[in-house]
């Protein structure tokens, strides 16, 4: 079990559906009387994408807006499911994807560190064990027993940071979060990843801040319109991918 790849990514593509809205009330009263049937279309954004990603590896996925590094995050977290092929995760997943999800804002920091924790897959005595930690890694300590309602947006990202981060995931999916907070606090995330992968946890980082993917990842994955155009070390696929945007004037 162990010699198995945390994440399998096998011919994998998604596409999402697209509904046609007409423009306006009597155009909508016209094109239901033509056709009942509203238009439907297919938006194909992954093309058959396979990686594997073994126990204990950083991998970044890289590309320009659009290219389905966010899908791709999605479909490992399972909040979408593949169109076609197949994903395999093995572990409990933690996703740095949309920290402020789930945070009721007039429920205190303390109370929502401790449902969000147990919804990472932590007990609830896990979750109280864990909730000194969450609150000073996050600096949320002086403001425990104040509803969320009044934290800035910043104060939430790092709460949700910090129960993702104490739940100690065995796979970690991280989107863009790490401009969360002062440089202070983004060094800490850094270390935290670090010490994660340490001690076994699996990470996949989207990103469009090349410096923190070479700092993080052992590998890169560049996307490009749904497919991977190149793969391999930070250290080679990096520098061509500074290339080909630099090339590139659409990204100018």
């Amino acid at each position: 079990m162990h010699d198995l790849p945390a994440i399998e990514v096998q011919q994998v593509a998604k596409s999402f559906r697209v509904v046609h809205q007409s423009s306006t009330l009597k155009r909508a009263a016209l094109d239901l009387l033509r056709n009942p049937r509203r238009r439907v279309d297919r938006v194909p954004i992954l093309h058959e994408v396979s990686f594997n990603v073994a126990r204990g590896e950083a991998v970044g996925v890289i590309g320009r807006n659009g290219s389905g590094k966010s899908t791709i995050l999605t479909l490992l977290a399972g909040i979408y499911r593949p169109t076609s092929g197949r994903i395999i995760v093995r572990g409990r997943i933690g996703t740095l994807l949309d920290l402020g999800a789930g945070m009721h804002p007039d429920v205190t920091a303390e109370d929502n560190a401790v449902v969000a924790a147990m919804i990472c897959g932590l007990s609830r005595r896990e979750a109280v064990d864990r909730l000194p930690a969450i609150l000073r890694f996050a600096g949320l300590e002086a403001v425990a027993d104040t509803q969320v309602k009044h934290f800035s947006s910043g104060m939430i990202l790092r709460l949700g940071f910090s129960v993702v981060i104490q739940a100690r995931p065995d796979v970690l999916l991280v989107d863009e979060v790490l401009a969360v907070g002062d440089e202070g606090f983004q060094q800490r995330c850094r270390a935290s990843i670090a010490e994660l992968r340490a001690s076994g946890s699996t990470v996949v980082f989207v990103s469009h801040d090349l410096d923190s993917i070479a700092e993080v990842c052992d590998r890169v994955l560049w996307l490009d319109a749904g497919r991977i155009r190149l793969a391999g070390t930070a250290a080679q696929v990096l520098p061509e991918y500074r290339v080909a945007m630099r090339d590139d004037p659409v990204s100018r």
